[in-house]
């Protein structure tokens, strides 16, 4: 029989590789059927993790090569291992080789030997030598951090990083104390008269002090990620270029410090720029992102050109020191973005890595528009520092809690700058499920759970150290991706794809303790398809999930709010649904209707989205909380109230639900049917509310109050 042929069929060994390598070879769909996954996408899958699967004897040897892969190293690539308890560590030396190994603590807290375990392991050969496996455990007393192993053999030393990280994450001060509330909103719609077209960091600040006058403790944003340099800006904050870096369309020029120096000229040609974009704010149509970039762009551009004094240049080099190389990377691709447009693929062959790109002179050619881009995220850290300080000053809460996206743009600064660390040739997305019957593509290329373990994690770390060096809390988006992610095969369909698995106790745990050193509160959105054992692990891990009103049921039935997790953040509706006036009042089956999304009449769709809210409202009348025929504002604080009688940690307010507005800001299952991410903050009645009115505003102030003396009677 020829054993060249490409694989037709799951047969054992690739079903064997596949298992290898974490990727499901059958899953349960959402109707509860045990479903078998195509040959073909098992192959393009682990094609994409770099394995040869073209034929038969390929497979076989690459399943050979996976098996040998950890027998080929004398130490794992990293150890990550939870505090309080002691860790098994294989080593491999030449069969009968000595081997001796310690663990040096970070910032030379000292070191200590490894205990060898009695623990029997028949050795393996390897490329014609028999090789050996001694164990050695971790003491169960080592602190957090990030230490390194070192194993001493006749070959010499071998070195591997070890991350010890917290078994529970501890709870932020202000919530071990009580519950707390916060502002949830979309940054960029919430805008002040100052502000350039686009709600800002100065915003946040300002937003952040309003909520706290009026007893909340945080603001949960949008992720604040960066987008393209260049035109056309990506609108979906969860579609970022990187998610590490933050898009200094955030920024409030007249706050950077070199402002106060500039000359005369330069200052009115600020003003005038700012002139120019400024009066947006008071139109209630879409957000537009490319004009107020290219008006702030211009603006930033003569505030660099004017130069840094030596204390503020010396506190810039600090802060690029601190962020590198991942920081020269970003900017080195922005500057490429600007010279050469987007996408990545019209690019020169000099441009098309991080590589090629410095061999070529081309980063040396661009050493001052890179130094630009650098300088920007400088400025966007001072600038979060900043607003973190004012709304963690009265000292009701964590702050400001950001968010972190699922993963990024196709075409963008991590893809090129991450290389084999993010898969190619697949996407991500999710299988079909009730409300998604053909699945969904979200277009973004998944980590490669191999490689991310052959380079210690350290993209991941960074990227969440550096979003939580200002930022009392992290949101993770579809939190379920740290466990197992819907890899689909790039142009098939999305009911094509297969469940690849992560080592979630390595990143949860690196996670916690990124978010444990910067004091920080972690929430892990698991709604939607979540296999029940994960809720139960991130509980245990200290990380609080997320309860929505509408979509908490036990069973067939809405669940009592006195049901809810303690370690959640509830809230009555999310950034997926529309403001809860507009769910009151259909009008998400409206839109979808004109969108023609609706797969059954209309009449049929709102009939059963009126029977779901009566659910909920039936439940909310019997305790007493709503009158029969009450109004839009007073239901909305009912159901506010309500939410309140659960037992969760946090509860979440949408800014949009303290203003009355009704727009959707986001319609899924559309990109340019519907301006989705553009939406302002508006009122009832569709008129602009700007920040500087939010204080005074009426409606908002009572759900407020509402909230405040449900959660503080």
């Amino acid at each position: 029989m020829a054993t060249d042929a490409p694989t037709a069929e799951l047969g054992s060994e690739l079903t064997d590789l596949a298992t290898a390598c974490g990727v499901a070879t059958t899953f349960t769909d959402w109707r509860g059927r045990q479903t078998t996954v195509p040959a073909a996408t098992v192959t393009a899958v682990l094609a994409a993790m770099g394995l040869d699967v073209s034929s038969r004897d390929a497979v076989r040897e690459a399943l050979r090569e996976v098996k040998l892969r950890p027998w080929r190293r004398v130490l794992p690539p990293v150890v990550v291992a939870r505090e309080g308890r002691a860790h098994p560590v294989p080593v491999h030396v030449a069969h009968g080789d000595p081997v001796g190994v310690t663990v040096e603590l970070e910032e030379d807290q000292g070191w200590a030997p490894l205990r060898q375990l009695d623990r029997w392991v028949d050795p393996v050969r390897v490329d014609g030598r028999l090789t050996g496996r001694a164990t050695f455990e971790l003491p169960d007393d080592l602190p957090l951090g990030w230490h390194v192993l070192t194993a001493r053999t006749p070959e010499g030393e071998f070195r591997c990083p070890v991350v010890v990280t917290p078994d529970v994450l501890e709870l932020p001060a202000a919530l071990r104390t009580g519950r707390s509330w916060g502002y949830q909103t979309q940054l960029y719609s919430v805008r002040s008269s100052r502000s350039w077209g686009v709600g800002d960091l100065a915003d946040l600040a300002e937003l952040s002090a309003v909520a706290a006058d009026q007893g909340a403790g945080w603001v949960l944003v949008n992720p604040l990620a960066a987008a393209q340099p260049v035109p056309p800006m990506e609108a979906s904050p969860y579609l970022p270029t990187t998610r590490r870096f933050v898009n200094p369309l955030y920024l409030r020029v007249e706050d950077v410090h070199e402002v106060a120096y500039l000359s005369a000229p330069d200052r009115a040609r600020v003003e005038r720029l700012a002139a120019g974009v400024r009066p947006a704010v008071h139109d209630s149509s879409e957000i537009d992102r490319d004009a107020a970039w290219a008006a702030k762009r211009q603006a930033l551009e003569i505030v660099h050109a004017h130069g840094r004094t030596a204390a503020r240049e010396a506190a810039f080099r600090r802060y690029v020191a601190s962020e590198e190389p991942g920081l020269s990377g970003f900017a080195t691709w922005c500057a490429l973005a600007e010279r050469f447009g987007l996408p990545t693929a019209d690019w020169p062959a000099e441009a098309a890595t991080p590589q090629a790109a410095a061999d070529s002179g081309l980063v040396a050619e661009l050493a001052e528009r890179i130094d630009f881009h650098r300088w920007l995220q400088w400025q966007c850290d001072e600038q979060l520092r900043t607003a973190q300080d004012a709304a963690t000053a009265p000292g009701t809460g964590p702050g400001i809690v950001h968010d972190l996206a699922v993963g990024v743009h196709p075409d963008g600064a991590d893809v090129w700058s991450l290389g084999d660390a993010l898969a190619h040739g697949v996407t991500v997305g999710a299988p079909p499920d009730a409300f998604n019957q053909q699945g969904q593509d979200w277009s973004q290329p998944p980590w490669r759970p191999d490689q991310l373990a052959e380079i210690a994690y350290a993209p991941f770390r960074d990227m969440v150290r550096t979003i939580l060096r200002h930022a009392g809390g992290l949101r993770v988006d579809h939190v379920i991706g740290l466990f197992r992610l819907w890899w689909i095969p790039r142009g098939a369909d999305p009911s094509a794809g297969t469940y690849v698995r992560y080592d979630h106790d390595a990143l949860i745990g690196i996670l916690a303790l990124e978010a444990q050193r910067a004091g920080a509160v972690l929430v892990g959105e698991d709604l939607g398809t979540v296999e029940p054992w994960v809720r139960d692990y991130l509980a245990d891990r200290g990380i609080l999930g997320s309860a929505v009103l509408w979509f908490e049921y036990d069973g067939e039935h809405p669940r009592a709010p006195e049901a809810y997790r303690e370690l959640a953040l509830a809230s009555v509706t999310v950034h997926d649904l529309p403001p809860t006036a507009g769910y009151l009042a259909h009008e998400h089956v409206a839109l979808r209707d004109r969108l023609g999304l609706l797969t059954r009449p209309v009449a049929e769709e709102r009939a059963q989205d009126e029977a779901e809210q009566e659910r909920i409202l039936g439940l909310v009348r019997d305790r007493g909380l709503l009158a029969e025929g009450a109004g839009e504002q007073a239901t909305v604080e009912a159901l506010h109230r309500y939410l309140a009688l659960s037992p969760s940690l946090m509860v979440g307010v949408a800014l949009v639900d303290a203003v009355g507005d009704r727009r959707t800001q986001n319609q899924p299952g559309t990109s340019e049917e519907y301006p989705n991410w553009r939406m302002p903050l508006t009122g009832p009645d569709g008129e602009v509310v700007l920040l500087d009115d939010l204080a005074g505003d009426a409606r908002a102030r009572s759900l407020a109050r509402t909230v405040e003396s449900a959660l503080r009677p």
